[in-house]
């Protein structure tokens, strides 16, 4: 049997969309949810296995570990989708901002990794990490500082665990600019946020799925970050 790809923060936006592709694909998904919404009964309907884990906590980290332990001795791969979006100008306190971002963006994915490496490696088959990372983890942001920090961070993890477990693990990055709009956002801003990109579309969870079948079927690419920007780094 298969062995199961561990997705996440799957119960929405992308990283549902990911979980979804893979079951179609009848490849077994592991998916973490923090909060239960309607797509969490219907990923298990369609046989995902489901666990509730808050990746802000210590806590949250340890006990996904021991439940996905506890269900499989191999795991196919980890797709580190699980994010959080805070801006400083909805606090006043940076020091929890900072140490929050960083513990869901890059403390939870190196301490998954690092739970997980044995899991991983035993296949004699190539297994993947995947880090979902973003644009902004090399141009930054005013307005989600401690936040791309954070993914910056991510992107420095697929380069030291690419390294750490070769030959047996592929380890990449996703890094998407725009690929989905939220359902509260305007005409006004919509219009203005294409044009930011080449190619001025929003192509949707589509792509994103695309490059994850990319990088599960590739036999020889790790160490990379497949950019999914419609050529925004060149406006």
């Amino acid at each position: 049997m298969t062995a199961p790809i561990l997705i996440t923060g799957g119960a929405q936006r992308l990283g549902l969309a990911v979980a979804l592709s893979l079951l179609e694909q009848e490849i077994p998904v592991i998916v973490t949810y923090r909060t239960k919404k309607p797509s969490v009964e219907h990923l298990k309907n369609l046989g995902a296995h489901l666990i509730q884990a808050d990746f802000a906590t210590v806590d949250g980290i340890d006990d996904c570990i021991a439940q996905v332990k506890a269900y499989t001795p191999e795991l196919r791969g980890i797709i580190h989708n699980a994010s959080d979006w805070d801006q400083e100008s909805a606090t006043e306190d940076y020091n929890a901002l900072f140490l929050k971002m960083m513990q869901i963006h890059a403390n939870t994915p190196y301490q998954l990794n690092i739970a997980f490496s044995d899991m991983l490696t035993c296949s004699a088959e190539f297994t993947d990490i995947i880090h979902m990372t973003d644009y902004v983890q090399e141009k930054g942001s005013k307005k989600h500082i401690a936040y791309a920090a954070s993914k910056a961070a991510l992107h420095n993890l697929t380069l030291s665990f690419s390294a750490l477990l070769a030959p047996k693990v592929k380890v990449n990055s996703i890094a998407p600019a725009l690929v989905m709009f939220n359902e509260h956002d305007g005409d006004e801003y919509r219009a203005k946020a294409l044009q930011k990109s080449l190619l001025q579309n929003c192509p949707g969870a589509a792509e994103a799925v695309k490059a994850v079948n990319y990088l599960l079927s590739s036999q020889y690419v790790t160490g990379q970050t497949l950019h999914l920007n419609g050529g925004r780094h060149l406006k």
